[in-house]
């Protein structure tokens, strides 16, 4: 096989630099906690990037014996907000390393 052009030899060396920042950014971001309410604040939950519940915070002022129901309700929500925010956070950081480049779903 011959020597590759020089523009593709470029190409090639910023895809592999842009690969590189890619697991960067995605080993950063597993590490980095995430928080989300419900309830006006009563419930709160925290995550992980890499998507691992740490904690869950619930006020007692919003537990009812007679209504678990809504503090099931609750607790779901307030673990949806923080999943939410870190899957915002990662499409933000992902899409600032590519530049904006359209990588037809592979960041997802």
């Amino acid at each position: 096989m011959g020597r590759m052009p020089k523009d593709m030899r470029q190409l090639m060396e910023q895809a592999q630099r842009m690969q590189a920042q890619l697991q960067q950014a995605q080993a950063d971001l597993a590490e980095q906690t995430f928080e989300g309410s419900a309830g006006g604040g009563v419930v709160k939950a925290t995550v992980k990037g890499s998507g691992e519940l740490l904690a869950v915070d619930i006020d007692a002022s919003v537990v009812d014996p007679d209504d678990v129901e809504m503090l099931n309700d609750l607790v779901v929500a307030a673990v949806n907000s923080a999943m939410a925010a870190s899957a915002d956070a990662q499409s933000e950081a992902m899409g600032g390393v590519a530049g904006g480049m359209d990588l037809g779903g592979l960041l997802g």
